[in-house]
């Protein structure tokens, strides 16, 4: 099982100069693929605006009438947090350190910040049901000071994302079809530009939702081939065992042809796994998949966090359909991560494809993995589920960074008195210009030679100092302004400090390589955390604040569309009944994967070939499920809308609604289950 197929002998990278795909299908699939889409999702909004007489002012493009139900809320979470990171960056972290990466605290963790997240969904529409952006908290709460400050740290989380979706994206394009890296960069985000600018954050919701169906289909049909069609846990299991037991002759000899050998330590993933149980790909036990567990739980609470397009999204939910939509949507998320690294990821390393660690780095283990068991159909399913996730990520970061370019800076500082209809205008020339200009900030971080891999280790590093305060923005009445402002940027410069003299310490020199290893990373992301939590304790119990959340509640709005508003769903009982529902399924399923899963995984060792057997079927299972709930879900809650489209298409008027039979008073718990 672990012998290299003969196609691959002597070869020092498994894409090399030859793609699998011809030029131009990379021209086909990030321009006809995202001008299809642009189309698609905008004649979909209009349909909606007429049949369905949904009125486009600046209040629905950027809160998408603050009506959207659970099963949509939880696909556009998915679809926010399925970055290039999410397909590429976790089969490259298992085919480094194994099997660890396939529980929750190994692979990209942002379920944790999810479940977290669907807590202060719940008191944004408690505190700010008006609001349009966390900025717009940040200044009503504690003055421009901080709100300048979070404004910096919101924008840095919108360019870091993007900078990972380009450079995933760019490297996985080039490497299937060789079209120039830089030249992807700029073409990818045109393809979300057209949709974003003409319908806002609803045609990103549906976007989101189509692309999200497009993932899912190619994740079951990538899992199932892997471990029922073409192999067996089984067989996984033994090229695992296998490849683990080599000797770093034994790699050198398969890594090698006419006698010149290919193979040095670390540029493949042959022969023991150092700091895991016994050297071994199959098991918990595993000390560098640990800290890149942490990396990733403390620098996604900083893109979750502090990214606008999440409170957009928490802003945009029904507040029946907020916490709820969470809390799916981080269960359903995970399948991702954990699905692709434990199907292609470890088959990667089981079927000993010869993978660079630069390709591994720049997130071509699945496209490599795909190509090799679905040749030419393979690498196109791979360009499209990358493509489907770049485009809808970067289309809620577009909308994002208009949202706090239009209330934040432009109604802020430019222009108070600005109307609904000139917001309109400036929240649509934003998404254009910051669809151009992604395409600049991909090229300069490739001259800079960073790729996916460094990018998402280090985004902790800038970004968690500011989780803390935002945190305290809504759940802590006594946290004050001075001290969220120093802990945001002390905290920043404490990380970073940390993360250069460690490197220094560490390896004796700085380079761009060695800042993006794990133990800097490590040491900067845990300083980022850890010290903007003290630092905003420390001012905040010395001169609390003791807010009573009145100036948030009147965040004003550039028109009169209430959407959304209806004082029913805002009442105070159902509110802290669902808060009470969020925290303890958040918090009960967040100790449950982060703590109680990996502990009981750890006294098996070494997995057993019926353990393994085990969590493969995990896996599987959780794959088909989130699957079929994902697709099904937002068609079911949406099905009078679609019905109102329908009859539109064809000259007829929708029947009238039947009213609902009278029924006594829901108690609150009720609502919410």
């Amino acid at each position: 099982m672990a012998t290299m197929a003969p196609e691959y002998v002597g070869k020092t990278s498994f894409f090399g100069s030859n793609t699998p795909l011809p030029l131009e299908s990379g021209y086909a699939i990030v321009l006809g693929f995202g001008a299809f889409f642009s189309v698609l999702t905008t004649v979909l909004v209009y349909l909606d605006k007429y049949a369905n007489n949904t009125e486009h002012t600046s209040e629905f493009f950027n809160t998408a009438g603050r009506s959207v139900k659970t099963g949509l809320t939880a696909s556009v979470i998915v679809s926010q947090w399925t970055w290039a990171a999410t397909l590429l960056q976790s089969s490259n972290v298992a085919w480094n350190y194994g099997v660890d990466v396939g529980r929750p605290s190994g692979t990209p963790a942002r379920h944790i910040q999810v479940l977290l997240f669907g807590i202060l969904a719940i008191e944004v529409k408690r505190r700010a049901r008006t609001a349009h952006t966390v900025c717009e908290m940040v200044l009503a709460r504690w003055g421009k000071p901080a709100h300048l400050t979070f404004l910096f740290f919101a924008l840095l989380a919108n360019i870091i994302v993007t900078s990972m979706l380009l450079l995933g994206g760019a490297a996985t394009v080039n490497a299937l079809t060789g079209v120039n890296t830089d030249l992807a960069s700029f073409l990818i985000p045109w393809g979300v530009i057209l949709y974003t600018a003409a319908g806002g954050l609803k045609a990103t919701f549906m976007a989101s939702y189509l692309h999200t169906a497009i993932i899912f289909l190619v994740l079951v049909v990538c899992v199932y081939t892997v471990y029922v069609k073409e192999f067996s846990s089984d067989l996984i299991y033994t090229g695992l065992q296998t490849v683990s037991g080599y000797t770093t002759a034994q790699c050198e000899a398969l890594y090698s042809a006419n006698g010149t050998t290919f193979f040095e330590a670390g540029k493949y993933s042959c022969g023991p796994v150092p700091e895991n149980e016994g050297g071994s790909y199959l098991t918990m036990l595993s000390g560098g998949g640990l800290k890149f567990g942490i990396i990733n739980i403390v620098g996604n609470f900083g893109t979750v966090f502090v990214d606008q397009s999440y409170w957009q999204s928490a802003i945009a939910a029904k507040p029946t359909s907020a916490h709820k939509g969470y809390l799916l949507g981080g269960l359903v998320w995970f399948t991702i991560p954990f699905a692709l690294a434990t199907s292609l990821g470890l088959s990667a390393v089981a079927l000993q494809l010869p993978i660079s660690s630069a390709e591994a780095g720049s997130g071509l283990v699945p496209p490599a993995v795909a190509t090799h068991l679905f040749g030419s159909f393979g690498s196109v399913m791979m360009a499209v589920m990358l493509f489907m996730a770049i485009t809808s990520t970067g289309s809620a970061e577009g909308i994002a960074v208009s949202s706090l370019v239009t209330y934040d800076i432009y109604k802020t500082y430019i222009n108070p008195q600005c109307t609904g209809k000139q917001a309109l205008t400036i929240s649509k020339v934003v998404v254009v210009i910051f669809g151009l200009a992604m395409g600049a900030l991909g090229v300069a971080l490739n001259y800079m030679g960073l790729n996916l891999g460094w990018v998402y280790q280090f985004m902790g590093n800038a970004i968690g100092s500011a989780v803390v305060p935002l945190w305290n923005l809504l759940m802590w009445k006594d946290a004050n302004a001075i001290g969220a402002v120093v802990a945001a940027w002390g905290g920043m410069v404490l990380a970073l400090a940390t993360w250069l003299i460690v490197c220094a310490a560490e390896f004796g020199e700085i380079t761009v390589d060695n800042l993006g290893t794990l133990n800097p990373n490590l040491a900067g992301n845990i300083v980022a955390l850890a010290s903007s939590a003290l630092i905003h304790a420390g001012f905040s119990l010395m001169w609390p604040q003791n807010y009573d959340f009145e100036s948030m509640g009147k965040i004003e709005m550039l028109e009169a569309d209430m959407s959304g508003l209806d004082e029913k769903d805002y009442t105070d009982q159902f509110l802290d009944e669902a808060k009470r529902w969020i925290t303890k399924w958040g918090w009960g399923f967040t100790v449950l994967m982060v703590v109680i899963w990996p502990l009981l995984s750890l006294p098996a060792g070494v997995f057993s070939k019926d353990y393994f057997a085990f969590w493969v079927f995990i896996s599987i299972a959780w794959s088909f499920v989130a699957t079929f709930v994902i697709i099904v879900l937002p068609i079911q809650e949406s099905m009078e809308a679609i019905t109102g489209v329908c009859y539109f298409i064809v000259g007829k008027k929708a029947p009238a609604k039947a009213p609902a039979p009278a029924e006594p008073e829901a108690k609150a718990d009720e609502q919410v289950l």
